[in-house]
């Protein structure tokens, strides 16, 4: 759902979906390449995201990742389980 997320603020590439979500976290959360590159891979076979090749800011080769509004989808589900998971969880820690 973060990488998704962070993908829908427009096309990027790997270090940056994961420099976005530690920013956007208050530097919190830390993706790392061994879980960011096989979500990235994973969510594209699902056809949640799409690629193509294109040169980063310092010169080098990157892969760029685009949402699909099968991944648009995919947000707002996950969001809805997201948002009554948490409340259970803090249901029961406030108990």
């Amino acid at each position: 759902m973060l990488v998704l997320h962070a993908i829908q603020r427009g096309t990027m590439h790997g270090y940056a979906i994961a420099q976005t979500i530690h920013l956007l976290s208050d530097e919190v959360l830390k993706v790392e390449e061994g879980s960011l590159y096989p979500a990235l891979h994973r969510l594209e076979l699902d056809g949640a995201i799409s690629s193509k090749w294109g040169v980063s800011e310092n010169n080098r080769k990157a892969k760029y990742y685009t949402i699909t509004s099968k991944g648009r989808k995919a947000i707002a589900s996950q969001e809805k389980t997201w948002s009554r998971l948490s409340a259970a969880v803090h249901r029961v820690l406030s108990r």
